[in-house]
């Protein structure tokens, strides 16, 4: 089975935030993955020094098809250096993985469907 990773920032680590709303909205997104028996793993990151590697260790750790990257890393202006380091992250670590974009915690299921193999030899859309 195909496994997804998905890459986010940290509710609880974001400095003027209540976290509250988002981490129930990633708790949907969990559960819609459950639901539909798809693997997901998930990797919410804080911005400081170690967050590069938190990322790497994560991308390490399963041959993922999908990484979804959260739209809180590619909205926010400030954040595209880090960003474009994500991208490269993903395409050196897992060259052969999707990368999708999600608009919330919520639809990230569908984000990854969109790239998910759809029979074990076949291959997302292109």
């Amino acid at each position: 089975m195909a496994r997804v990773l998905v890459i986010g920032l940290d509710p609880a680590k974001l400095e003027g935030w209540d976290p509250e709303p988002i981490q129930t909205a990633l708790a949907r997104g969990r559960a819609r993955f459950a639901d539909s028996g798809i693997e997901a793993d998930w990797c919410l990151v804080a911005l400081d020094d170690d967050t590069e590697a938190v990322v790497v260790e994560a991308l390490r750790r399963d041959d993922y098809a999908v990484v979804v990257i959260g739209g809180g890393i590619r909205r926010h202006e400030p954040l595209l250096d880090f960003f474009e380091k994500l991208i490269n992250l993903v395409r050196r670590q897992l060259p052969d993985a999707a990368i999708a974009f999600n608009t919330s915690p919520e639809d990230c299921l569908d984000a990854a469907l969109r790239w998910l193999p759809r029979d074990p030899g076949g291959a997302g859309r292109l």
